[in-house]
């Protein structure tokens, strides 16, 4: 164990084989377990109390991208967190990967070989196994079933535009994955296509490909089924 600026509370746990290296803190009660790697060469990293980063988990930072972890959270094994923020309560999944800029929420479940670029998750969001999510936007209580990835670039590399009730809106963005509504559903295996919009209380019926705007309280059921409203 390799200790440089770094705060310790007397009372958290470190295995004499992890490595922290940097401006870290770690709260009351939390642990660091068996191979886990710590840097915070370049920003600080800061772990809460009650939290526990599990065997073979990689923490680190960038330029301008800091690492916060905050309380009662459970890194599984092997997860990677680089440059994000985590906040209390949320459970990040063992193999996950969660890179610059993304903010978890709190009550969050981030499952197993999942990945998070660049994205907002408000509170008690689920995106609980497999899932690719990279600048996007997914509300409060939204859920995205097994397999259900955000598409953030466009096949022909142009700039992603937005279609909200009939309007077109310029986004300026090469990379613009889904913004998805609070209480919204999308089932397992779907892809919500660069610049998708779903409303709040949506449902995206397994399996689908999803593009454009679903309007507040309605049902996607396919290309070919469509979208009807729910009673």
């Amino acid at each position: 164990m390799e200790i440089n600026a770094v705060k310790l509370d007397p009372e958290c746990y470190l295995a004499r084989n992890c490595t922290l290296l940097g401006d870290i803190t770690i709260g009351k009660h939390s642990s660091v377990y068996p191979g886990v790697v710590i840097r915070a060469e370049r920003e600080p990293i800061v772990i809460g109390t009650n939290t526990n980063i599990q065997d073979n988990c990689v923490i680190h930072v960038e330029y301008d991208f800091p690492c916060t972890i905050g309380n009662n959270v459970t890194v599984g094994h092997n997860a990677t967190i680089h440059g994000a923020t985590v906040k209390d309560n949320t459970i990040i999944g063992m193999n996950s990967v969660i890179l610059d800029g993304a903010v978890v929420g709190k009550n969050c479940v981030v499952g197993n070989s999942t990945e998070l670029k660049n994205v907002i998750l408000f509170d008690n969001v689920q995106v609980p196994h497999y899932n690719y999510v990279g600048d996007s936007i997914l509300g409060f209580k939204s859920h995205l079933g097994a397999g259900a990835i955000t598409s953030n670039v466009k096949s022909d590399k142009t700039l992603v535009t937005v279609n909200y009730n009939g309007e077109r809106v310029e986004t300026g963005l090469k990379k613009f994955g889904a913004m998805v509504g609070d209480m919204t559903e999308v089932g397992c295996n779907s892809v919500l296509c660069p610049g998708t919009v779903l409303g709040k209380n949506c449902t995206v019926y397994p399996l689908s490909r999803v593009r454009g705007f679903i309007p507040e309280s309605h049902i996607f059921k396919g290309a070919e089924k469509g979208i009807v409203k729910k009673i």
